[in-house]
């Protein structure tokens, strides 16, 4: 039998681009079954924002996703499509984004009228706590982290770049940075603004003033890690019993383009010591 070997390149290429698609299909499925087993057991409208890096198609490049415009649409879209008194619960992943696009978010949450609940399986860093600041309990991993919600202008933060400016005579500051520091102390008050008004709705005006003074006030830095442990103590409201499905559902959101896992084991919870290989038996 004749076999030609450009036919068998036309096949292999056809398998390597089906694959994908075929797996991403899959995972698609995959992730609706959990979502209509989590809806039906907790009795409730399931939004997930998931942000993973994905990779540009054909060039191969990593693309950092974060919440933006189009991500506050969907959002609101499926808030709109849920009863007013109906409880929602949003699995947030994420590591920040756009403010306006957050604030929208938040604001749509804090106003529905049914129980709003944020789970956080890994971290929900910048505008992703302040979404959760809008729920009516947070569920977080025992190790999952929030973070501070501190404006960032570029590349600095605005508290720093108001700092940087005060140490300075106005004589010696150009007037580009002046511009910018005008930026940062509005940026500051807008935002400091929002988180009192996101907290005031469960806290006394005292404590949310507190908590926005810890979360914008810029005595960390933009990436500190908020603990559990740490985030009840500042006024939010905190738990950990995190349901199972959450944890399987994330496994089906996997980072794009790895070659090679840079963490690997045997995918099964240990109740026992593990059982000696072979050889290790032969040799006792």
């Amino acid at each position: 039998m004749h076999v030609n070997i450009s036919d068998l390149l036309w096949v292999f290429f056809i398998i390597s681009f089906l694959q994908p698609l075929l797996s991403q299909q899959w995972q698609q499925v995959a992730r609706l079954r959990i979502f209509q087993a989590l809806e039906r057991a907790r009795g409730s409208r399931v939004i997930a924002l998931i942000h993973r890096e994905q990779t540009m198609s054909l060039l191969g490049f990593p693309i950092v996703r974060y919440i933006d415009i189009q991500d506050s649409e969907e959002v609101l879209r499926a808030i709109r499509l849920t009863p007013d008194d109906y409880p929602i619960d949003v699995i947030l992943h994420t590591p920040g984004g756009l403010v306006l696009a957050a604030e929208q978010i938040a604001r749509a949450l804090g106003d529905h009228r049914g129980k709003v609940t944020v789970l956080v399986p890994h971290y929900a860093m910048s505008g992703g706590t302040l979404i959760a600041l809008a729920a009516d309990e947070i569920i977080m991993d025992p190790h999952a982290v929030l973070g501070p919600v501190d404006p960032q202008l570029g590349n600095h933060p605005a508290v720093s770049i108001l700092a940087a400016v005060e140490r300075k005579p106005v004589e010696r500051v150009d007037d580009e940075t002046l511009i910018l520091a005008n930026i940062a102390e509005k940026a500051l008050h807008q935002v400091r603004e929002v988180v009192v008004e996101l907290a005031s709705r469960r806290l006394p005006a005292d404590k949310a003033e507190a908590l926005a003074n810890s979360l914008t006030g810029g005595s960390w830095t933009h990436d500190y890690p908020i603990t559990v442990a740490e985030a009840r103590t500042l006024g939010f409201a905190v738990s950990t019993e995190m349901p199972r499905p959450i944890y399987d559902l994330m496994q089906l959101y996997p980072q794009a383009g790895r070659r090679r896992p840079s963490v690997e084991y045997v995918p099964m919870p240990y109740r026992t010591p593990a059982t000696p290989l072979p050889h290790d038996r032969e040799r006792k």
